[in-house]
């Protein structure tokens, strides 16, 4: 039996196809490629600037690094992939886990507020399934408090808050190209931001501190061996191959994310007269990416075997961050979280599900008990 998958990309012979330049020219590291696809993504974002990444993982790290968190605290939320904690930590900061909205699992404003200290430096608004969090009430407090906000957009490429898009209302957003994302890259990452100079040392950090990167060095009449090395950076920067890969698929963004629009709708509505499960809720000030479609059901564990042995897969996004070990330090009980994670789980969610698998797996779905 071949498993129905929880994600998967969504590619034609146009990926294939785009890949062919960066390979005929021999210029696949980061280049040409890289930089238009920076262009055209700050422009979809609405954005001054956008800094291509080899993973959303760095894009939160050096974020974080610019946003100036170090020594400092960070409000975070434990319902995300460990990206967005670990990525505190790299930068020597404390995270301080607010509990989240029991219906969109998104952090709770009111918990962040509580939770502001002296040591506060930062926010991280992490879009969960790509349902924008509450941003008026996040921006707010961080003006209040002279906070910086960084935006986790991993879920939310496309996503909308009030019309505006994700990554484009706190002082950062960090975006993921990964292989299951909406826009997928196989891998790959974007700082989307305003400000020039960050802009400048963004594109720093991620080649090693240096000043000026081997395409705008091969850019010169004759190749310019020299650069300078101002502070110690990583080795982060994105490549042409997934930036040609992403200039495709950014291409086919917002048709993709609502042919997931339409799975949900069929989804919704097949699920409406089932009590004993809950659908995703799509609050008034958001249109959501609809990265993941998470149901809530008290027999979780027991629905998950269920389906496997049907041959559809389902997954758990995600178990809450400060109950792993590596966070026991920062441990602080999160009544929400640590109740809803034990009823969630994602079905199977992208554009190119088959009509037959989309009836398979809401059939499935309802012959549970």
């Amino acid at each position: 039996m071949n498993m129905i998958p929880v994600f998967k990309p969504a590619y034609d012979n146009e990926e294939l196809e785009a890949l062919r330049e960066p390979f005929a020219s021999g210029w696949i590291g980061l280049g040409p490629k890289t930089r238009k696809f920076e262009e055209k993504f700050a422009q979809f974002i609405s954005t001054k600037h956008a800094v291509g990444l080899n993973s959303g993982t760095a894009a939160l790290h050096l974020a974080m690094q610019v946003m100036g968190v170090s020594g400092g605290e960070v409000i975070t939320t434990p319902i995300t992939f460990v990206s967005t904690n670990h990525a505190i930590l790299y930068n020597n900061a404390t995270p301080v886990f607010a509990d989240v909205e029991e219906d969109t699992l998104n952090i709770d404003p009111l918990e962040i507020e509580k939770l502001i200290t002296k040591q506060t430096k930062a926010i991280v608004a992490v879009h969960y399934g790509g349902h924008a969090c509450q941003m008026d009430a996040i921006m707010d407090l961080a003006g209040k408090h002279k906070l910086k906000v960084i935006e986790d957009c991993a879920h939310s490429c496309g996503g909308r808050y009030n019309g505006q898009p994700t990554g484009s209302i706190g002082d950062v957003g960090c975006f993921s190209f990964h292989a299951v994302k909406n826009l997928a890259c196989g891998e790959g990452g974007m700082i989307t931001l305003n400000d020039q100079e960050l802009d400048t040392r963004l594109r720093s950090l991620r080649w090693l501190g240096i000043t000026k990167d081997t395409w705008d060095r091969a850019k010169t009449e004759a190749y310019s061996w020299f650069y300078n090395v101002e502070e110690v950076g990583y080795k982060a920067h994105m490549n042409d191959i997934p930036a040609a890969l992403g200039l495709v698929q950014l291409r086919k963004l917002e048709k993709l994310n609502e042919r997931r629009r339409q799975i949900v709708k069929q989804y919704n509505t097949a699920f409406s007269e089932a009590e004993w499960l809950i659908t995703p809720v799509e609050k008034s000030y958001t249109r959501s990416a609809l990265h993941n479609y998470v149901i809530k059901l008290e027999q979780r564990d027991k629905f998950v075997q269920y389906m496997a042995d049907k041959g559809i897969s389902t997954g758990v996004h995600y178990y809450p961050n400060h109950l792993y070990p590596v966070y026991k330090p920062y441990y602080r009980k999160l009544p929400v979280a640590e109740s809803v994670w034990h009823k969630i789980v994602t079905l199977p969610l992208f554009p190119d599900l088959t009509q037959s698998q989309i009836d398979y797996i809401i059939e499935t779905v309802l012959a549970f008990s």
